[in-house]
């Protein structure tokens, strides 16, 4: 059982940068691919980024390229969501995921294992 709690969300103007956290709980972290979700109000979760478990490759939604950044640090158990010039429409709820084997953009998320209970960020305008 992996137990994931996200913090770091909150309130920015637009143009900020926020870093968002998740800490997972297990022996096995390094070996889980990680991923962030987010969730606007209205509108159905998608998929913003992952890291793969053995060897750290990323994957981004083209709507966060070149402005988020997925990282994980084994030895803590946490992965990090960097996210830099932030817009008023990344404001959701971001979402936590892992899962043992992996987490692709067009993978299903009912196929994904493990999720947190969210963080709210809001991006002023």
């Amino acid at each position: 059982q992996v137990q994931l709690v996200e913090s770091g969300g909150g309130l920015v103007q637009a143009g900020g940068s926020l870093r968002l956290s998740c800490a997972a709980s297990g022996r096995t972290f390094s070996t889980y691919a990680m991923g962030w979700f987010r969730q606007a109000p209205g509108k159905e979760r998608e998929f913003v980024c992952a890291i793969s478990g053995r060897t750290s490759s990323t994957y981004y939604a083209d709507s966060v390229k070149g402005r988020f950044t997925i990282s994980r640090d084994n030895a803590k158990n946490t992965v990090y969501l960097q996210m830099n010039s932030l817009k008023p429409e990344d404001t959701a709820v971001y979402y936590c995921a892992a899962d043992p084997l992996i987490i692709t953009p067009t993978q299903a998320m009912s196929l994904i294992d493990y999720w947190g209970q969210g963080t709210q960020v809001t991006v002023s305008s």
